[in-house]
């Protein structure tokens, strides 16, 4: 039974890196003071940044989502976007549990740190419509997620709706993230050290996530591009100054590039932000291993940082934490998904094209009638087809939008001049994902022009 278990978390990993071999987890800016993202690259899911809604400064709904995600109440038993059971034990006893939990607070730190809490890129405003977060590595929005979002894996080098969901909606943004760590967790024994030998490696007690925190940024040690090994010498002495994303004159550390990741998050645990006032989440003095005791410096001594990391189990760091993060009501979830639905507002579309040198797109407005947010993307069954956004979403009256906010989206469907020869129709589907289903087909048809005779002449 052991093995068919193993054998099952193994391909549940699998679909979790899947299309991102050599994914790290996310990836934190070595900034003093957080900072959004540069352009992503065109090798990422999508070619362009696709479309997100940003909530509000006081980043509420964000908060309530990582707290649903951290109980599973998100999206539970979904295949992409659930959380799995969490094993516990030792390295030699360690089984599959019935607990699906991970600290929201550890969601929450890592948020900040990864995108300052942000699902839209710095020209996306709060209350608003724009482009989502994209980092240079190909990490999408709040959680950064990067595994899985580094290339296009649906039909025909097009994004599937998973990474559609991913890379628009906080919601899947954030349950995906939390997916993400609980797999880190679960690579123990396997591939990880286990934290938390004397404490049956309780997921309840914060400390114990030490080494799957490590492992969201990359488990690395000396040498890497981005090492997050506590001893590296790079990190100078122990101890440190804890970090901290409170205020600068807490007297406290605030420079990033001076503390491996996980005491990066656990440092902005004990010390949130605030933001309009008000701290974004109860504070826990989180306990980091004493690299001064023979209980911690042993095992996490340099030498025994090898693959697979059999020598580095630690005992639960004293004195041990937890989250007092209540479970959300199952009203929160409602609350936090609405009723979306999706609404598209013409069947036909007409392209000009001259082959070679122009085309005229057509526009098509996407939009929701109904509560919440409704995230979509657009595909289509001919390669000659330009959709400009791809993905994006579409909210409801229900939610905050600024003044300038534009509740829906504008599609610009056109044609690469490169690819067309001749007269040729197409269709494209607007498929809505997560909580609708619905899909509207456009029928796309294309008009040549074709230069004849005097310049500035045209047969149509």
């Amino acid at each position: 039974m052991r093995t068919i278990a193993r054998i099952a978390r193994g391909m549940r990993r699998w679909a979790l890196r899947a299309g991102a071999a050599a994914a790290l987890g996310a990836f934190v800016a070595v900034l003093p003071q957080p900072a959004r993202r540069a352009p992503a690259a065109e090798a990422c899911a999508f070619a362009t940044p696709p479309l997100t809604y940003e909530t509000t400064e006081d980043r509420r709904a964000y908060m309530t989502a990582m707290e649903l995600a951290g109980y599973d109440m998100l999206f539970p038993r979904d295949r992409f976007f659930s959380q799995a059971s969490i094993e516990v034990g030792t390295r030699d006893n360690r089984t599959s549990s019935d607990v699906v939990y991970v600290p929201p607070v550890l969601l929450k730190s890592i948020s900040w740190l990864e995108s300052v809490t942000t699902m839209g890129a710095r020209s996306t405003g709060f209350g608003s419509i724009g482009p989502a977060l994209v980092s240079f590595d190909c990490g999408y929005g709040i959680a950064q997620v990067t595994s899985g979002m580094t290339a296009p894996e649906g039909d025909n080098g097009q994004p599937t709706d998973q990474q559609a969901a991913v890379a628009t909606h906080f919601a899947y943004n954030i349950g995906r993230g939390a997916a993400i760590l609980i797999d880190k967790w679960n690579n123990a024994p396997e591939a990880r050290p286990v934290a938390g030998i004397d404490t049956n490696s309780d997921p309840h007690i914060i400390e114990n996530w030490y080494y799957a925190v490590w492992g969201y940024n990359g488990f690395t040690g000396p040498g890497a591009n981005r090492s997050n090994h506590p001893l590296d010498p790079i990190y100078g002495a122990w101890p440190r100054t804890p970090y901290s994303c409170g205020p600068q004159g807490d007297g406290l550390g605030h420079n990033r590039s001076q503390y491996p990741y996980q005491e990066l998050v656990f440092g902005c645990v004990a010390h949130p932000p605030s933001v309009q006032g008000q701290p974004l989440w109860t504070a826990v003095p989180v306990t980091l291993p004493d690299l001064n005791n023979p209980y911690w410096r042993t095992p996490l001594d340099l030498k025994n940082f090898q693959y697979p990391y059999a020598k580095m189990d630690i005992p639960t760091p004293k004195p041990e934490h937890t989250d007092p993060t209540p479970k959300p009501p199952s009203s929160a979830r409602a609350a936090i998904l609405g009723q979306p639905r999706l609404q598209v507002s013409a069947p036909l579309a007409l392209v000009t094209v001259r082959p070679g040198q122009s085309a005229t797109a057509a526009q098509v407005r996407i939009t929701n009638p109904g509560t919440g947010i409704t995230a979509w993307r657009v595909t289509s069954n001919k390669s000659w087809v330009t959709v400009t956004p791809a993905a994006g979403v579409a909210i409801g009256d229900d939610l905050p939008c600024n003044n300038a906010c534009d509740r829906g989206a504008t599609v610009q469907i056109s044609a690469d001049p490169s690819k067309v020869t001749g007269s040729d129709a197409a269709i494209v589907r607007v498929q809505g994902i997560g909580g609708t289903r619905e899909a509207f087909q456009i029928a796309v048809f294309l008009r040549v022009n074709v230069a004849i005779g005097v310049p500035g002449t045209t047969r149509n």
